[in-house]
């Protein structure tokens, strides 16, 4: 398993673009290292760039592209919205797979080491990264920004933690983190108002306003026996936010980084603006999202979204991501992608990418038709089995919103989710057949010659022969498992739709039992018979069992529709 981590450097250069296409050329050089998004604010004269890597390369290619920025960028002349000091602000590392935060820890300050040393200019640890407290908060760091640095390095508390104390005008300083998966967003206000939309800010953002005694405006501030500013918290928890007003588009924004969204997620951040925005007299008009964004924390939203209108949330993956994006108003000010701002859409290995299930039914049946031996039942077998589930969750999606059943929305919601979830795992089983009888293939082409290649050999052709028996195996489980979806819609869903159920019962025993002939046929020959006895044993047992449930479940839908 590849160790993935992620790097979101952000330059200070948002207008340039010839100048930002030979930063991101030098990420490109690095072989391993692919580039993911570059979004460019004019407004804010910054752009965030996200590529990703194992360890090694994207650390290279970081210290190129750090390298190239402080060539190009003249940080004497820079002017823009967002908080900066250097013309490479910050340049955080994340976990994506496989690796740990420790691990990325070391990472980050092997990089900023690196760059302090062979670039010889101040450089900062932040967040995970920082070697003290003080510095873990970037915004402690960056207090004062680009302006306050040659002050700022002569005080020996802020001695950078790598590279010299030394004022650099053209480069200034950079920051390099380790940090959770960070989400900026932004949500648009019906306001050109700065102060507005920094009211806003504060009402949500953790470290939250300044309190002053009496009047909230002008009032006295209220300072602690250190003499530091008392703070009353926000509403979010992990939420960096400010306002500012975005002359491209001449509106007011919050400017949010939520920094963990397993505690504060994007929908609660959306939802709690719109709320402080309405009390202030304000109106959110839509958002915006700056870099990607987790494939998970898009479905959640579009999850939640539908539960507020008491709707089923059992529906496909791109329906929940286009509720979140519509709901959120994530294309107002510009077009909103989903397979250019999902991490995940963007990472997707090319080689595992589905074929068969994103033909359309007359591409999928010519390709089952013609002289290929693959897809063959495997695959049809799946397909069988998605078809099952598929209409399940149809009958369960309908019940949810009958006329009179208002109050069960929730119960066939529940259902239509696990129908969601069988029909995904077998959509990509439909794929991963295929891709079994290709391993068995490529196994059977090592040449045979010496004794050393009769060994690969052999050891390849019974590693994919399991796998060829795994993945039938693993389709007859998902198939059977639908059957309770299946029964619960035949006997308490739509009645209306009660032959559905009927039919999706005779998908759900084709799988099983297609997959079962599958699993039988590529299990001659195997020589693990003790691994094998257990599979062959469950498998008739599942087999047996899915023909007891799909008379079951006909003989109910038979005398539903009788009356």
């Amino acid at each position: 398993m590849k160790q993935i981590i992620e790097c979101v450097p952000n330059f200070s250069e948002g207008r340039d673009m010839s100048i930002i296409k030979q930063i991101t050329d030098q990420i490109e050089t690095v072989e391993g290292v692919k580039l993911l998004d570059v979004d460019p604010g004019a407004a804010t004269n910054r752009t965030v760039v996200t590529f990703v890597g194992e360890p090694e390369p994207v650390l290279e290619a970081a210290f190129l592209a750090v390298k190239k920025a402080n060539e190009l960028i003249d940080m004497s002349r820079h002017t823009g919205e967002h908080p900066r000091m250097g013309a490479t602000d910050v340049c955080p590392l994340v976990p994506i797979a496989n690796i740990t935060m420790e691990e990325t820890v070391t990472y980050a300050r092997r990089l900023a080491e690196r760059l302090g040393t062979e670039l010889d200019f101040p450089v900062y640890c932040y967040e995970n990264a920082a070697f003290n407290e003080e510095r873990r908060n970037l915004a402690n760091i960056r207090a004062g920004e680009y302006e306050a640095l040659p002050e700022k390095l002569k005080d020996p508390r802020w001695k950078p933690d790598f590279g010299p104390a030394t004022f650099k005008p053209r480069v200034g300083a950079t920051n390099v983190g380790a940090r959770d998966f960070l989400v900026a967003f932004n949500v648009n206000l019906n306001t050109t108002s700065t102060r507005r939309a920094n009211s806003v800010a504060f009402d949500v953002r953790e470290r939250g306003r300044v309190k002053r005694e009496g009047d909230p405006i002008v009032g006295k501030i209220v300072k602690d026996e250190k003499g530091e500013p008392v703070y009353i918290p926000g509403t979010l928890k992990a939420v960096k936010a400010i306002g500012w007003y975005i002359e491209e588009y001449g509106i007011a924004q919050i400017s949010m980084n939520l920094t963990n969204i397993s505690i504060t997620s994007v929908h609660k951040a959306f939802d709690e603006v719109c709320k402080s925005a309405t009390s202030r007299g304000l109106r959110v008009t839509g958002s915006e999202l700056v870099g990607l964004i987790p494939k998970e924390a898009m479905l959640d939203a579009g999850r939640y979204f539908l539960e507020k209108q008491r709707r089923s949330k059992g529906v496909s993956e791109e329906e929940l991501i286009r509720i979140a994006i519509r709901s959120m108003g994530l294309d107002e000010l510009k077009p909103f992608n989903p397979k250019e701002k999902i991490i995940e859409y963007l990472i997707e290995d090319a080689s595992s990418a589905p074929r068969l299930v994103s033909m359309d039914l007359r591409e999928f049946a010519d390709e089952t038709a013609s002289e290929s031996p693959a897809p063959g039942g495997g695959s049809i077998s799946a397909y069988a089995g998605v078809l099952g589930a598929s209409l399940a969750t149809m009958v369960a999606n309908l019940s949810s919103h009958k006329r009179g059943w208002d109050d069960r929305w929730e119960e066939f919601s529940l259902w239509a989710e696990k129908g969601q979830q069988i029909k995904d795992e077998l959509l990509f089983l439909v794929d991963e057949d295929t891709r079994a009888f290709n391993r068995i293939m490529d196994a059977l082409s090592i040449p045979k010659g010496n004794a050393e290649e009769k060994a690969a050999r052999k050891s390849a052709m019974d590693e994919a022969t399991k796998y060829a028996i795994e993945v039938p195996f693993r389709v007859m489980n998902t198939c059977f498992a639908s059957f309770e979806v299946i029964r619960a819609m035949a006997e308490h869903g739509n009645p209306n739709s009660v032959s559905d159920a009927g039919v999706g019962a005779l998908c759900a025993r084709t799988g099983v039992l297609g997959s079962w002939l599958n699993v039988k046929i590529n299990a001659e020959g195997f020589e693990d018979k003790a691994w094998l006895d257990n599979i062959m044993r469950e498998g008739e047992s599942i087999a047996a069992e899915a023909v007891k449930k799909e008379h079951e479940i006909l003989a109910l839908v038979e005398k539903i529709i009788a009356g």
